[in-house]
């Protein structure tokens, strides 16, 4: 006879999402280590991952911070992860990046990868007389005036280099620290909460501009934010995350997903999806690249 549970997941996986469990965030379940169903042993790491993790989780004192999280990030993919507050996302990020050391789980990086990193907060003291040129310079890859304004040029600020630091906008500054992390020619673009501060149109430009970079550069791209509508309907795949993956897969998909709507609302799913996901190549339900997919109905 057939696991009831292994079939409701396998339907889930059909309509275009990854469902892992669900629970109620009550703290009685917080307090037993989320054992959830993980029948089965892990899935492969992609081949062609730029980072691939599997059933990473992180463990401080007795609390759980990430339980059994799989991800894969590749070459020329948006991949965006959304949660609420306190969701793990940040920490996501630091063991992608290899800043701390999952408490269990495998992840597998790209041999010599490099990557560039815009963090969630960048504190800088700004009294301090100093220009875009020289914050620029003070970067551990300097490189050379030629690549520095390429650098300004690719993220749409080649007329930033001499300005004061001071005199930056919201928009500005993050353009500045996107050119900065472009400056290592990095494989795979990490940017954390990169519109904060900046307004709803700014917001829609610069989500507009990672999008472009990962076109002309091939760079994957890991973003993580709150900003729901505007960076899901530029993303390829998104991972809705409490600590664990509720459910992933296209934009379209996600937004329909009751997890999303327990997370979020139902007006927020109802909200996203007038978004449209267009690009000039196809995916899969789950995200993954089709070179000839066949019109599933689920895939809109």
């Amino acid at each position: 006879m057939s696991n009831p549970l292994d079939t409701a997941r396998a339907v889930h996986q059909s309509r275009g999402f990854t469902h892992m469990h669900d629970h109620d965030d009550h703290d009685h379940h917080r307090d037993h280590d989320h054992q959830h169903d993980h029948s089965g042993p892990p899935l492969p790491h992609h081949p062609e991952a730029l980072v691939s993790a599997r059933q990473i989780s992180l463990r401080k004192s007795s609390r759980t911070i990430l339980d059994r999280v799989d991800i894969d990030l590749l070459p020329g993919e948006i991949v965006t992860v959304i949660g609420p507050n306190g969701a793990g996302k940040t920490s996501l990020v630091r063991l992608l990046l290899a800043i701390e050391q999952p408490t269990s789980g495998a992840l597998q990086r790209q041999p010599g990868l490099i990557v560039g990193y815009v963090p969630q907060r960048f504190d800088i003291d700004r009294a301090i007389p100093m220009t875009v040129e020289r914050f620029l310079m003070l970067s551990s890859e300097i490189g050379d005036p030629a690549s520095r304004a390429k650098a300004l040029a690719d993220v749409g600020a080649p007329q930033l280099g001499d300005r004061q630091f001071s005199e930056l906008s919201g928009g500005e500054l993050q353009r500045i620290l996107i050119a900065r992390a472009l400056l290592r020619n990095p494989k795979l673009l990490v940017l954390d909460e990169p519109v904060r501060g900046v307004d709803f149109a700014g917001e829609a430009e610069l989500y507009m501009l990672i999008s472009k970079l990962r076109t002309e550069r091939g760079v994957g791209v890991l973003l993580v934010s709150h900003d729901l509508h505007v960076v899901m309907a530029q993303s390829d795949k998104v991972i809705c995350l409490n600590r664990h993956v509720c459910c992933s897969g296209v934009p379209s998909s996600v937004a329909q997903h009751p997890e999303y709507a327990r997370l979020f609302g139902p007006q927020a799913a109802r909200a996203l999806g007038l978004y449209t996901h267009v690009h000039d190549h196809k995916h899969g339900l789950s995200g993954e690249f089709e070179s000839n997919p066949n019109g599933d109905p689920f895939d809109r």
